[in-house]
């Protein structure tokens, strides 16, 4: 997706020429794995939360200008929920600090809450609706904004190529030999870190594993993107352990997406029957109903996790050639359409839209190891 978004971004300008390498298919990563968050209400006021309010002005913009049965854009909002009273009230001290960075954050009372969701659990203490939050199919979405790009005529896709080696103004590839460029720009997501130190550069991208379950079709159950309050914490957390809070919503198709999980495992792509039981059974205390319905299968994903949280955006630390767009860790799909343009900028010359200091990847380069990042790595290579 971050790929996709940075081609489409360059390919609006006449005087670029643009080649977007892909190991696997469109989609074939990350991307294809994710559920497509657009989402404000989980991002704590700062740079990250700027970042999402502009790919959230941009995303209605490309709804607009695509129609939006083209990436399936659904401004469905988010509906986020406390169990208790003082978790309700941690989510209303956040809400107010996102109001105050341009955020609209509406406090719902218990007695209110099954207004807007008729099969919550009617035990919960409140919570707070966030209109702003919307949904696209992520897969769809990366290969529009491709299609798009591509249509200009000065877009070239080459998947199912792997990237060899970078240089200054050269890339080498298993099938397409040596490409020249003026610009290199690393959106390899969770493999980024490998892709950045093919170009000798550090940047210490990890996979964070995460599973998503899905139901039966269903006739519609759940109207907006609802998730437990904690979902927040284990966003920002740093743990390497099993991290799980319920995120459920609905699909135009009729299944019900339930999430997440968060684990830094390495490459492990095993299916872990604990993890999807902690799922299963948190979703269904905020969805009673949900008790009684088949899941039909799970998936699993990895996200590119860096160690404070936000992603590299910018100009590499030693090749001036190099630019960084990974290390989204869950909110790629989100923050995708800022991302492209901030990148098309900064490879440009440009004054940019946003501050990108926050996101320099060379914030990286005076910490060459991270001990505490050690876990198995499995036989999966970018």
């Amino acid at each position: 997706m971050i790929g996709a978004a940075c081609a489409d971004a360059l390919a609006a300008d006449p005087r670029m020429r643009v080649a977007v390498v892909d190991r696997g298919p469109v989609a074939g990563g990350t991307t294809g794995a994710g559920e497509g968050n657009l989402l404000v209400s989980d991002k704590t006021p700062g740079p990250e939360l700027d970042l999402a309010l502009a790919s959230a002005r941009l995303w209605r913009g490309l709804a607009d200008q695509l129609g939006a049965r083209a990436v399936e854009y659904e401004p469905k909002g988010g509906l986020v929920v406390a169990s208790d009273a003082q978790a309700l009230g941690a989510l209303r001290e956040l809400a107010e600090g996102q109001r105050k960075a341009g955020v609209a954050a509406e406090s719902v009372p218990a007695e209110r809450l099954r207004e807007l969701e008729p099969q919550l659990a009617p035990e919960l203490a409140g919570g707070v609706h966030y209109p702003q939050d919307a949904q696209v199919q992520p897969a769809l979405a990366a290969a529009t904004l491709l299609r798009r790009a591509r249509h200009t005529g000065r877009v070239d896709l080459l998947t199912g190529t792997e990237v060899l080696g970078l240089s200054t103004g050269r890339v080498l590839t298993d099938r397409h030999g040596t490409l020249h460029c003026d610009a290199v720009v690393n959106a390899a997501g969770t493999w980024g870190g490998e892709v950045a130190a093919l170009a000798g550069s550090v940047l210490p991208v990890r996979p964070r594993r995460g599973f998503v379950l899905v139901t039966e079709p269903l006739p519609p159950l759940v109207r907006h993107k609802v998730y437990a309050a904690d979902y927040v914490a284990d966003v920002a957390s740093g743990s390497a352990g099993l991290e799980s809070s319920a995120v459920v919503e609905g699909t135009a198709a009729g299944p019900v997406l339930i999430g997440a999980t968060r684990e830094r495992v390495g490459f492990d792509r095993l299916l872990s029957v604990p993890a999807l039981a902690r799922l299963a059974a948190q979703a269904t205390a905020l969805f009673p109903a949900l008790a009684s319905v088949r899941a039909i299968r799970a998936y699993r994903g990895f996200r590119p996790y860096l160690p404070d949280h936000l992603p590299a955006i910018g100009r590499d630390a030693v090749h001036p050639w190099l630019f960084h767009a990974c290390g989204h860790e869950g909110a790629g799909i989100g923050l995708a359409p800022a991302t492209g343009l901030l990148i098309a900028q900064l490879v440009r010359g440009e004054t940019p839209f946003l501050d990108p200091s926050p996101f320099d990847p060379a914030r990286f380069a005076k910490f060459p190891q991270f001990p505490q990042f050690a876990e198995p790595q499995h036989e999966e290579q970018p």
